[in-house]
């Protein structure tokens, strides 16, 4: 397959021809104007002499390329997103001048328009491959070279890279009009930067415009000073300044923690965070200059929930900077190092090095719960997947890829114990530093210092795709004292692997004192096989609840027993432990999914609970569970009644809460997603929330809540266009157009939802967050004559979607466009049908489908359980 998907086999013959040293001199001019950029990229490599091999180059015009000192006709040799190379020597040089253009989908290099001050802001997002949008490249991570950049832009602006800057050189020449929006040109500058230390292209970064800048600097463990700063666009600048000295502290925390673990020195020249808008993902782990989204920059309340989220990507990002960036997968088949690697550690660094001390309780209810959603669709596949190309690899950023992987990660330490864990991560980092590496290079390693044989572990854990699930049994005699305690392993018929697992047994009871249900005793273990009896907890005096999997030590699914089920059922409220209510309730929430557990007992249950939690995470997930389970499973015949019950359910919580808290912040927030156009009651408190004349006391309406009334008030049509304009003129910035655009795609009309269906097909000018915005809101009215015209008609648009966008926006419109709530049992005919007619589709087009088909098709089963429960 030529052109801009890489197969995995000619990464592999290019990796044949091209040897190194390889080194790229770049050189960009920010200073065209308009929708593009000038490049030109100065390779230098060794190759097979006589043979033949590309380049990677996305762009509009391509006007010079010379190879070894001859001039090749542009037109001959570049075609299908590739410069091919001919006749290659030894030793070769090679440039390619080139206009390429500037992105508005968070892909390659982004041009944002801020509306509040008509500033311009660029930045690079490179991940997968996409450095080649904006240099020519041998775009694939086992090319590793060294890098000179080069970029003139204009004179007021910053210009950051992965490496410090080298020299500023003030030039004559004027910015082209269009460069800087709405302000008048102006005279440019050249930045040069140092060279880079070997790396992969796709965590190069190029970022300019007028960000504010913040700066400080670390005292590293090898004795050097890291300088390091933030950066904002100027218009959040005020809100970021607050958090600023927060931040620098949490990543000098990231440092200590880390080098101290793994006994690496943080080996870059720099650390930059630069927030930056319309981002696709949460951050990017470019080397010595991490983009994250700049939804981070709290400009209005936000939960607890992500104000922890925020800190862990933060570390997440910056323990790429050992595992990912120093040391590198060879092909995307071993992503799962980079993210697995990142995702627990940052875990663990949050919970270990920061006030947020119960991040595992987090990642359980979180991170773990995506995973376990994951692992159930069709298209599980295995912690180390098969990337055959390159739109494989897009679909792999995926629970497994991150929370199952960085669960069995956690499981891995337990296993073989953690100071040998992370001696043997020691022993990696300096081994493959500044090099490719695979999973049998950190296994080797573990085996080395754990003395564990883990092959066959590595062939269970990582190479086999499914869920277990762990139920128990308890035996009792007349005093109550356990006899036997069995636990029982199966597995799904289409993935039946037996693990072994090591993990914990909890015991649960009442506290005299208290009142709270708090462990009283532990019990560790290895389970294996089918069948395990517990000879430690025999003779124990049985307690209130045995709780399988205490300390969420490894990943499976797990069933308690009759009599502990139905206590934890009762009191999940009074658990005592962050950690052990998640785990529970996960549990409880997964019979829900499967069908096993009455979907209005989970809501109920949820809800006298949600008055006593105080994780926020865990609130927010069991909100979002409270939602799925209140929309889709119940039995259609009892759904308003159970809608009706958790809205006022959700309003009388948030009366009681505690004044200016995150639970009644959530709580509010909650009840906001079940207005009716017939409910007057809730058309009374959305509209007093707005206007001042219902009130919460400690709760501030402030921007980003208004929207929230705003898009509640567009669902059930109690505003119009007129009113979303003008709510929009009150402050008009790059968040509420987004925001404006959501809650018109919301409106719960015909008219609307064609507007919506439209301009997220068919208008190129929207960004990558505007589209997603619409698409969110075109989606979000739960009224199925509304969603019942669309189910057709998304099925006849999947080709032209896939044909006619990038990746991103692909996967953003397929996801956020599919009419959940169109009657499940139309959209599984229509599903399909349509998969039965695509079997050749491309395999990450047929998987986005299947997931969705998958979602509805679950949606019946479980509601066929709950009308017969």
């Amino acid at each position: 397959m030529p052109g801009a998907n890489l197969t995995r086999v000619e990464a592999e013959e290019r990796h044949g021809v091209v040897a190194g040293p390889i080194h790229y001199a770049v050189d960009l001019d920010l200073t065209v104007g308009g929708r593009n950029f000038g490049s030109t990229a100065t390779v230098t490599f060794d190759a097979k002499p006589g043979a033949a091999t590309f380049l990677d180059l996305i762009a509009d015009e391509v006007s010079e390329v010379t190879l070894n000192g001859e001039a090749l006709d542009p037109s001959a040799v570049y075609a299908d997103s590739r410069v091919e190379l001919k006749g290659l020597k030894e030793h070769n040089e090679v440039t390619v001048k080139a206009l390429c253009r500037y992105s508005n989908t968070g892909e390659g290099l982004h041009r944002s328009v801020d509306p509040s001050d008509g500033n311009v802001y660029l930045y690079s997002q490179f991940e997968v491959p996409d450095a080649r949008r904006v240099y020519a490249v041998f775009d694939q991570p086992d090319l590793k070279a060294t890098f000179d950049f080069t970029v003139t832009a204009a004179k007021s602006w910053l210009v950051t890279s992965n490496m410090p800057v080298a020299s500023v050189e003030e030039l004559d020449a004027v910015t082209a009009e269009g460069t800087l929006a709405d302000h008048a040109p102006e005279t440019t500058k050249r930045w040069t930067f140092e060279t880079t230390p070997k790396m992969s292209s796709y965590l190069t970064a190029i970022c300019a415009g007028p960000y504010a800048e913040w700066h400080t600097e670390y005292a590293n463990e090898d004795g050097r000073t890291v300088t390091m700063a933030q950066y904002c666009r100027q218009s959040l600048a005020e809100a970021f300044s607050k958090d600023v000295d927060y931040l620098f502290d949490i990543t000098k925390k990231g440092f200590a923690f880390y080098a101290k673990t793994w006994g690496v020195p943080y080996p870059y020249a720099k650390y930059d965070q630069i927030y930056v808008p319309e981002y696709n993902a949460g951050a990017m782990e470019n080397i010595g200059m991490v983009t994250i989204r700049d939804q981070y920059v709290f400009d209005s309340k936000v939960t607890d929930a992500l104000a922890e989220r925020r800190v862990v990507t933060v570390l997440h990002e910056l323990a790429h900077m050992w595992f990912g960036d120093l040391v590198t997968m060879k092909w995307w088949n071993d992503l799962w190092l980079n993210e697995s690697f990142a995702e627990f550690t940052s875990t663990l660094a949050t919970a270990e090095a920061t006030e947020w001390h119960d991040a595992w309780a987090t990642f359980s209810s979180g991170e773990k719960s995506w995973a376990l959603r994951q692992d159930q669709l069709p298209t599980t596949h295995p912690i180390v997947a098969p990337i055959n190309d390159l739109n494989d690899t897009y679909v792999n950023f995926d629970g497994i890829t991150y929370a199952k992987g960085a669960s069995v990660l956690k499981q891995l330490v337990a296993y073989v114990g953690r100071d040998k864990f992370f001696e043997g991560i020691n022993h990696y980092l300096n081994k493959h530093a500044y090099s490719n590496a695979t999973l049998a290079d950190l296994l080797h390693e573990l085996e080395l210092t754990s003395g564990r044989d883990l092959k066959a572990w590595s062939a269970q854990w990582l190479e086999e795709s499914g869920i277990n699930t762990i139920a128990a049994d308890v035996q009792t005699d007349a005093e109550g004292v356990i006899t036997e305690l069995k636990l029982t392993q199966t597995a799904p018929e289409d993935h039946p692997v037996l693990r072994a697992h090591r993990l914990a047994i909890g015991f649960y009871d009442e506290d005299p004192n208290t009142g709270k249900i708090v462990r009283t005793d532990r019990i560790e273990l290895d389970v294996d096989g089918e069948t395990t009896l517990v000879a430690e907890a025999v003779g124990r005096k049985r307690p209130a609840v045995i709780l399988i999997n205490d300390d969420d030590l490894t990943y499976t699914k797990i069933r308690l027993d009759v009599d502990s089920l139905d206590f934890a059922v009762k009191n999940l409220y009074r658990f005592d432990d962050a950690l052990a209510r998640s785990v529970i309730w996960l549990g409880l929430w997964d019979m829900t999914r499967d069908g096993e557990f009455e979907a209005s007992r989970f809501v109920a249950l949820s809800l006298k609970a949600l008055g006593t939690e105080t994780e926020s995470t865990t609130f927010r997930y069991a909100l979002a569970q409270i939602s799925t389970t209140a929309h889709h499973y119940v039995a259609p015949a009892r759904r308003d009644v159970i809608l009706s019950s958790v809205a006022a359910g959700l309003w009388t919580l948030a009366a009681e809460a505690t004044p200016g808290s995150d639970q009644q912040f959530q709580l509010v927030t909650a009840y906001l997603g079940y207005g009716t156009e017939e409910d007057e009651t809730f058309a009374h408190h959305a509209e007093g929330l707005l206007d001042d004349f219902v009130r919460f006391k400690g709760l501030e309406i402030d921007n980003n809540f208004r929207w929230t009334i705003m898009s509640a008030l567009a669902n059930t049509n109690n505003t119009d266009v007129d009113g979303i304009n003008a709510e929009l003129a009150r402050k008009e910035t790059t968040e509420n157009r987004e925001f404006a655009l959501g809650a018109r795609a919301a409106l719960a009309t015909a008219e609307a939802k064609a507007w919506a269906w439209d301009q997220a097909l068919h208008n190129d000018e929207l960004t990558n967050m505007q589209l997603e915005a619409i698409a969110r809101g075109f989606a979000a009215t739960p009224r199925p004559d509304l969603a019942e015209p669309y189910a057709a008609k998304y099925f006849e648009a999947v080709d032209w979607i896939w044909k006619n966008k990038t990746y991103h926006m692909a996967d953003a419109l397929l996801n956020g466009l599919y009419p959940i709530y169109a009657d499940p049992e139309t959209l599984t005919r229509l599903g399909d049908a349509w998969l039965e007619s695509h079997k050749d589709a491309d395999r990450a087009l047929r998987r986005i489908i299947i997931e969705n088909v998958a979602s509805s098709h679950r949606t019946l089963m479980v509601r066929k359980y709950n009308e017969k429960a």
